[in-house]
């Protein structure tokens, strides 16, 4: 049976993912903050702080010699949305960069054994297409750096992978339908999470991800970095 863990599963896509990969049979680790606030029926909760280095190292822990096929770094914060720059708080910036960039990092460090150990060899990362330099906007100041972050260190980290055979890839869900998103979203739940299953579940040593001309889009197609 194939084995994945997803960060972030109490809720939006993170929730939608757990389900999706349920369905189809699949070993589900599901890791939130809060997991008794929203079980999901079938999938094996997991208590994770993203902000609690010792947390994260629990985690190993609690899943020491089990192979995981796809690790997805879905948890995310967007605390300055629609903040002018005067109102976007240091704090919250910084709270931004250890939540969006460094912890996804920190736990495909912690996983990369699990993963190693597995048939599929994936660490996927959800980032935002509003983390691109080629595609910049307005304000979101705090959110875009530290997604932009995320995407070089992630990067940096997929070459530390290479002699593993791990995929390391990125992925924007969409202008999705949740309360991240709002209800402006383009998209709803179920055409993001379709969409980046058609990119994520064809990775495997025999196919690994190449994002040297952009990162994914939910659909496939590829955002300069």
């Amino acid at each position: 049976m194939p084995t994945i863990l997803i960060t972030g599963a109490n809720r939006g896509i993170g929730r939608a993912l757990a389900q999706s990969y349920l369905q189809d049979g699949w070993r589900v680790f599901a890791a939130s903050r809060q997991p008794s606030e929203s079980l999901i029926e079938g999938a094996e909760s997991l208590a994770l702080d993203l902000s609690n280095p010792t947390s994260i190292q629990e985690l190993k822990l609690r899943l020491v010699d089990i192979p995981i096929d796809i690790v997805w770094n879905n948890a995310g914060v967007y605390l300055d949305k629609n903040q002018p720059l005067e109102q976007v708080d240091n704090n919250d910036w910084l709270r931004s960069f250890e939540i969006n960039c460094i912890a996804p990092i920190r736990i495909a460090e912690t996983l990369a054994e699990n993963v190693s150990m597995s048939e599929r060899k994936v660490i996927a990362f959800t980032t935002s297409k509003m983390a691109s330099l080629a595609v910049n906007g307005a304000r979101a100041y705090a959110y875009r750096s530290s997604k932009t972050a995320l995407n070089m260190a992630v990067r940096c980290f997929a070459k530390d992978q290479e002699a593993q055979d791990i995929s390391c890839l990125l992925l924007h869900p969409g202008h999705v339908r949740t309360d991240m998103g709002g209800p402006e979203g383009d998209i709803d739940i179920a055409t993001s999470i379709t969409g980046m299953r058609t990119v994520v579940d064809q990775i495997n040593p025999t196919c690994m991800a190449n994002m040297d001309e952009g990162y994914f889009n939910y659909d496939g197609s590829r955002i300069p970095w």
